[in-house]
Parts: C-alpha cells; sequence; structure tokens
C-alpha cells in the first residue's frame, strides 16, 4: 500500500525533529521534563529550605517562590507547581530577608557596594556623605541617602574632616529649611542633624583619630596634666533651628536623625521632636530623658560595635528596651574593623547588652528596618516585598558569625551569590 506524498514528508519531518531533540538533551544534559515545559515562568525562582525566617518568624520545611523581582509566595513544597524557570534545592540551609543597614558611609569612604552586597546587606541608608537619589535593588545594592549632615558653623563633624561632601553649616532657621528643602530635592530619604559636643570618653569622633580613621596621637611636647586638660566643647544646633528642621522634614514627609553622645544633644532633640537617634548615646543618659524620647516613639540606631568602648552603653541599650524602646540595626559600614557587610558581634551585642532576643534582633535587621524605611514589605518575605533574600547553610540559631558569610544573596530577584 502507497502512502500519500504529503504524508510521508510530514511524517519524516516529525521524526526527524524528534531525533534533533533527543541528541539536544543528551548533548546538553537537559532534563527530558524540562526539555517539553513550555509553560515554565521566565525570571521566576523556586526556593526550599529546611528554615525560614519571613522577618516576623521563622517557619520550617518551607518553599518561596520569586516572579519578576518579587516574593510570589511562601508556603510547603508540596504547594508549588514545577514551572518555575529555576529551582534551587537548600537543603539543610536557613532563608532570612537581605539585612538593612542603617548607619553606612559608603560614598565618603569609597567602600565596595558590591562587598557589601556579596555579604549579607541589601540595603543600606547611607548618612553623612553626598546625597543623590536612591538607586540600586534588581542584583545590587540598594542605596538610600541623607546626604550632608547639618551642623552649627564649626559644629561637628567639621573641625575633624572639614564640611566639604559631608556637612552643611546653617545659622539661622530659614537657612536650615532651605537646606532641609535642597537636600530632600536632591534625595534624601532621611534628615541627619548634628548635636554632639564631644568629649565623650570612648567615642570615636572624641579621641584622636577622626570619624572613622584611626591615627595614632600626636606627640606633645606638654605635662600629662596639661594634656589631659578637656578641649572647648563643639558648638551645638540651637533648639529652635532644630525644631525648624523637624517641622520642615515633616512637611515633605522626611525623618530627622541626630547625632547625639551625651545629655545635651539628647535634650534638644526631644524638645525639637527628632524621630531618630542615629547611635545609642555614649555617656548615660538620665532615665526620665530617656523615658520621654520612648514616649515620643523615637527609634534609636544601635551602633554598640562602634561605641563598645563608651562608658554609658551598657546603661542606655538596657534601659531603653525595658522601657519599650525600639532599636534598629545599623552598625556603622566604614568605619574601621567593622565588617563591610552583616556585623555579627552588632547582633551579639544587642543581644548582650540591650537584652534582645533573636527574632527581635533579626527583626530589627530586617522588618523593622524597612517599615522604618517606608518601604512597603521591605526586610520581609511575605508576598508582594521586594525579593531581597539571603540565606546560610545551617542555623543562625545556634552561630550568628555565619549570617556574615551568607552562601546565597538576591537583590530583587537577581542572583548576586550562589554557592549551593
Amino acid at each position: 500500500m502507497n502512502m500519500p506524498k504529503d504524508r510521508f514528508i510530514k511524517l519524516f519531518f516529525t521524526r526527524v525533529q524528534l531525533l534533533m531533540l533527543l541528541a539536544l538533551i543528551c548533548i546538553f544534559n537537559v532534563s527530558p521534563a524540562l526539555a517539553f515545559d513550555n509553560d515554565s515562568r521566565p525570571d521566576s525562582i523556586l526556593l526550599h529550605a529546611a528554615n525560614i525566617f519571613d522577618g516576623n518568624k521563622f517557619k520550617v520545611d518551607t518553599s518561596l517562590s520569586i516572579v519578576d523581582g518579587k516574593v510570589e509566595k511562601i508556603g510547603a513544597r508540596k504547594s508549588f507547581a514545577s514551572n518555575y524557570s529555576r529551582v534551587i534545592d537548600l537543603g539543610n540551609a536557613t532563608l532570612l530577608p537581605g539585612f538593612i543597614e542603617l548607619h553606612a558611609h559608603l560614598s565618603f569612604r569609597n567602600i565596595p557596594a558590591d562587598t557589601i552586597l556579596k555579604h549579607g546587606i541589601t540595603t543600606i541608608r547611607d548618612v553623612g556623605g553626598p546625597v543623590h537619589m536612591p538607586y540600586g535593588g534588581k542584583g545590587s545594592l540598594r542605596v538610600l541617602t541623607s546626604g550632608p549632615i547639618i551642623t552649627a558653623p564649626n559644629g561637628y563633624p567639621i573641625p575633624q574632616v572639614g564640611a566639604k561632601g559631608i556637612a552643611i553649616a546653617v545659622s539661622t532657621e530659614e537657612e536650615a529649611r532651605k537646606t532641609v528643602r535642597d537636600l530632600i530635592q536632591g534625595g534624601a530619604v532621611v534628615i541627619k542633624v548634628a548635636l554632639e559636643p564631644g568629649g565623650e570618653a570612648g567615642a570615636p569622633w572624641s579621641t584622636h583619630h577622626s570619624h572613622g580613621d584611626h591615627k595614632k596621637p600626636e606627640k606633645s611636647h606638654s605635662h600629662a596634666s596639661m594634656a589631659s586638660q578637656p578641649k572647648p566643647p563643639w558648638p551645638l544646633l540651637p533648639e529652635n533651628i532644630v525644631t525648624a528642621i523637624v517641622d520642615e522634614a515633616h512637611k515633605n514627609n522626611r525623618k530627622v536623625t541626630a547625632h547625639v553622645g551625651e545629655e545635651n544633644g539628647v535634650r534638644i532633640a526631644i524638645n525639637s521632636r527628632v524621630d531618630e537617634w542615629a547611635h545609642i548615646p555614649c555617656n548615660a543618659i538620665p532615665v526620665p530623658l530617656l523615658k520621654k524620647a520612648v514616649s515620643q516613639n523615637v527609634k534609636i540606631v544601635s551602633t554598640l560595635d562602634t561605641l563598645s568602648k563608651c562608658s554609658g552603653l551598657a546603661h542606655n541599650s538596657a534601659r531603653w528596651t525595658s522601657l519599650g524602646g525600639e532599636l534598629l540595626y545599623g552598625a556603622e559600614i566604614a568605619h574601621p574593623d567593622i565588617p563591610w557587610g552583616i556585623d555579627a558581634q552588632e547582633l551579639m551585642y544587642l543581644k548582650q547588652m540591650g537584652r534582645m532576643g533573636l527574632k527581635d534582633i533579626l527583626r530589627a535587621a530586617t522588618s523593622n528596618s524597612g517599615s522604618h524605611l517606608n518601604i512597603p514589605l521591605l526586610g520581609t518575605l511575605l508576598p508582594g516585598a521586594p525579593a531581597d533574600i539571603i540565606a546560610v547553610k545551617g542555623d543562625p540559631i545556634k552561630s550568628l558569625k555565619i549570617l556574615e558569610y551568607p552562601d546565597l544573596v538576591i537583590s530583587g530577584g537577581k542572583i548576586a551569590v550562589n554557592n549551593f
């Protein structure tokens, strides 16, 4: 029986196409299931892990999917389809949101952004340096800025490092308000002010080395008694000018963070309704002032590792949290001896000095900081959140140190590090 010519040609080409497909499977070791799957969604990732911290709580044997740079779903492994363009089984690992660093000096110290990202920080707030619009977050470090610090004429940090690119001195309320508007127009997400007279024992800015530079003290020919005499305090912004700064910032939906280290600066910050303290104060602060700040819902960025030699640190941290005050994570990246990424020592100090539990510590570095930045769902792994994710092999409950060396880093759905 003769086969029609057109049917023979069609059958011939069907068999040839099948043979070519099988050859490709053999050559490139492609899974037959994937080779025949035409429903795979582009730009999608499915992650399986033994443990997940979603920014609020821990979950076990849970999976997470990413689509178009955002978390799509988090749930049991069996609840996910198989049509993701990439599937990564992390085994006995822990998934977490990428950490948020609220106190960095990236631009001022020329720290490589890629290094910070690869070590677990996916968002930083760069305070006290050049101002620019927010950028990054899709395969690169998300960088937010405050711009230069607003300070009094010849106030901190001008005596140490000058004003260029790091500080703006103002003398009147009108100057202060215009400076705030200019910074916001330039991209500032927060306004930073200096209320620092200097002289606190153990504070880096009050010793011979200047804001991040360890320099040996110059040899003095004076007697020791003369060398130990206190220097005149740096001038502080008066309360009316700080109040004008806060008012102008709030009109433009921005918070104000204050560099404070002792009681005088703290008092001005409280009376001016400043939203945030950029450090735990170095000197011990009277409890009534701490109570008043807590009642104003002030937040404090920790920087405990940087200020570990300050005498009042343990007192302020423990009192603050016992009063219900909130600590947010910040290690002051670019300061000497601080890792260019997640700082496990900062986390341990939050546990020891701040007397915080592990979940609260992780929230301080993820969901609570994301909420403070007013970026929806940042610092969480909830559906719709930016897919900023890290993973470590093992359990950070047993060792916070492993967080400094993540084996998976994802920024906005783009993989930056993958050792799995």
